[in-house]
């Protein structure tokens, strides 16, 4: 059994290793959507910050939560899993709301984001990588 220390300086026991087996696919998935999704925004807004901003803070905005949910899944343990549970509903909120929005008010968003058209720029990758990843964390509950 995997453990890891939670907050509180106490171990917690967990089934299996967050980050082992089609974990460790996620947290490579995870990975390079952080540093992709960063290096987007960064240049985007390093270069032309006033063409979009709404677009570029969003991308900055899903850097930040895969960046959060990498450290989750390698942390392990009880409380990262459930950090990571809700980080993936926001994320899944975030893909679908901004999805959402790029096609009904195309003026919004004269730039793309990493979630404009639920990330099919992406391959939907977006779309699809919260919903596996919540899968596999609710997989780790039991």
């Amino acid at each position: 059994m995997a453990q890891s220390t939670d907050t509180n300086g106490t171990r917690e026991k967990s089934g299996f290793d967050l980050g082992q087996g089609p974990g460790r696919l996620l947290v490579w998935l995870y990975g390079v959507f952080t540093v992709a999704a960063a290096s987007r925004s960064v240049v985007q807004m390093l270069l032309d910050f006033g063409k979009a901003p709404l677009a570029y803070v969003l991308s900055a905005a899903a850097a930040v939560v895969y960046a959060f949910i990498t450290y989750s899944l390698v942390r392990g343990g009880a409380t990262a899993r459930r950090a990571a549970l809700v980080c993936c509903a926001v994320e899944l909120a975030g893909v679908l709301t901004v999805g959402t929005w790029t096609l009904a008010d195309k003026a919004a968003f004269p730039d793309a984001t990493v979630w404009s058209d639920y990330g099919m720029g992406y391959l939907f990758i977006p779309v699809i990588l919260p919903l596996t990843a919540m899968l596999w964390l609710r997989r780790a509950e039991r």
